[in-house]
């Protein structure tokens, strides 16, 4: 580790048994990645910021992309000397139940819209305030689970709204409930620019970004992929077709299987669906009980949080599919891509930003394609070669973790009095 980093606002040096003991990923990590100027210019931002405390909240700890980068980044941010802190809101059945449909109903779903279901998600909301002592720089708050938290707390200090779900057309009548909150914000960050809302609050376009360090992430050995693979009875005598994510309607794992039926009338191939159920989820398990029915030799479904089984199916896999029909952006994609993968993705949201169509994957909008595609690569080894390299190369240059530190950065660094939020808006509108 660079005598430069630090964790949780102490030198290592200062900790330096500790970390013996426990080695964690600093920015340092990154240069082999991403440069040393690169490195450079973080290091010089964040030391800018050294005296600021941010904190950032959301509705799960796991089972989800916002958890999986709220982990990493947090930690990065910490070793560069921002004490950065993360917490969860704590809810019923219910609650999770109501922000769900809100969920749903921003990716343009209808809902069934009533005075008592923002009661109750009001109620929750307030009860997480009284536990949560906000004295901090920065407040962060992801998705609209947290979102009213604003307005129990005397505002000293910027609250950003981050939002990681597809908003190009939400429901009108959940969007102008929820926009009273959003209006109290001092700044909102979106994953792409389609999901632009006429709002007075100013936007800023933020893609999330992989940790490469993870253990969903980092670089396996042949013998660790087939012993995850042998592990869950797993077999690789044929090319596998690989879907990974949370057991969402959203994601279409249903067309998912619909294509693989038609791709295996041409090629011999074996499906696996990975999924898992996030806390915040109560419709994961339903989702997952209703594709069981799938099931047999050629059709592999696992529900099951095992970051080592996603890092080795991504890198056997001869295809990874996101068949996502809503998508806020989907990190699967840049992690299958980041071990040259090529990508079958849905043609929507955050997806379409990450794969260029016909040259690091393909983007689809039916099963009929998605069928033809899975061929298309399972016939041609040399097309998969071709398409994982260029694959990973888009990942280590548009989506690596790094990238999204220094946006942050240079947001946190855009309510420092000596700088200007508009500056920030015009860099990443």
């Amino acid at each position: 580790m660079d005598a430069g980093d630090t964790t949780g606002g102490v030198e290592f040096g200062d900790a330096e048994a500790t970390m013996d003991a426990m080695p964690l990923v600093g920015i340092k990590d990154y240069e082999r990645y991403v440069g040393a100027g690169t490195v450079r210019r973080i290091r010089d931002k964040a030391r800018k910021l050294r005296d600021i405390h941010v904190v950032n909240f959301n509705s799960t700890y796991y089972g989800g992309g916002v958890s999986q980068f709220l982990s990493s980044t947090t930690l990065l941010l910490n070793s560069l000397g921002i004490r950065t802190g993360w917490r969860v809101v704590h809810g019923t059945p219910d609650f999770f139940s109501i922000t769900k449909k809100f969920h749903n109903a921003l990716q343009g779903e209808d809902i069934h819209f009533t005075g008592r279901k923002m009661e109750l998600y009001r109620q929750v909301v307030c009860e997480n305030a009284m536990r949560n002592h906000v004295d901090h720089d920065i407040v962060m708050v992801h998705d609209p689970q947290p979102l009213p938290l604003i307005t129990h707390y005397r505002k000293e200090a910027p609250w950003i709204w981050r939002c990681h779900i597809d908003l190009s057309s939400p429901n009108r009548e959940v969007w102008d409930a929820l926009l009273p909150y959003i209006r109290q914000y001092d700044a909102v960050v979106l994953s792409c620019r389609d999901y632009r809302q006429d709002l007075d609050v100013p936007q800023l376009f933020f893609m999330p970004s992989i940790d490469p360090f993870t253990i969903t992430n980092k670089e396996l050995s042949e013998d660790e992929i087939e012993e995850r693979l042998e592990h869950y009875d797993i077999p690789t005598d044929l090319p596998l077709v690989v879907q990974i994510s949370r057991f969402d309607r959203w994601k279409d794992p249903e067309g998912v299987i619909e294509a693989f039926n038609l791709a295996q009338k041409e090629v011999d191939c074996r499906l696996v669906l990975l999924g898992n159920v996030a806390t915040d989820d109560p419709e994961g398990s339903e989702v997952y009980r209703s594709l069981l029915k799938n099931r047999n030799d050629r059709v592999i479904i696992i529900s099951r949080q095992d970051s080592a089984l996603v890092n080795a199916l991504q890198r056997r896999a001869a295809v990874v599919v996101q068949k996502s029909i809503r998508e806020g952006f989907g990190l699967t994609v840049a992690e299958a891509m980041w071990k040259g993968a090529p990508v079958i993705g849905g043609d929507v949201g955050g997806i379409r930003y990450q794969i260029r169509d016909g040259e690091n994957g393909f983007l689809v909008s039916s099963v009929e394609e998605t069928a033809d595609r899975i061929v298309q690569l399972i016939r041609d080894p040399d097309l998969r070669d071709q398409m994982g390299r260029e694959a990973k190369e888009s990942v280590r240059q548009n989506f690596l973790l790094t990238r999204s530190i220094e946006q942050e950065l240079d947001l946190f660094g855009a309510f420092e009095p000596e700088f200007n939020l508009s500056d920030a808006v015009q860099k990443y509108r």
